[in-house]
């Protein structure tokens, strides 16, 4: 049984994309709309008061999460889209460890001169 890592485009589907925006605008409304106290007995004029900034402030948060998740996909190199990911995307692309360029201390070497 082989494991197929997914690739850049796998992971940046633009419907997922949109389900993400879309959730996180509904999270805000239901948010909005328990701050504002519709679910419980207020006046007449209150409640419709609370759907429409709970209706603004989704939309507003729909349109900013669309806006910050492309941003951030503009940063994406086109060439490594089709790259499979088989190692975390932050680490350095050499492992090799620590630098090799660096001299060692001539009183721990047991250097008599130094």
């Amino acid at each position: 049984m082989s494991h197929e890592s997914p690739t850049r485009r796998d992971l940046m589907k633009p419907l997922q994309l949109l389900g993400l925006a879309f959730a996180a605008a509904l999270f805000a409304g239901i948010v909005t709309l328990v701050s504002m106290g519709f679910f419980q007995q207020r006046a007449p004029g209150e409640a419709e008061r609370a759907v429409v900034t709970a209706l603004v402030i989704a939309g507003i948060s729909f349109i900013a999460v669309l806006l910050i998740v492309s941003l951030l996909l503009l940063a994406v190199d086109p060439a490594q889209v089709t790259k499979q990911i088989d190692k975390p995307v932050l680490f350095d692309d050499d492992s090799d460890g620590p630098e090799q360029d660096q001299k060692p201390d001539a009183a721990a070497s047991g250097d008599p001169k130094a």
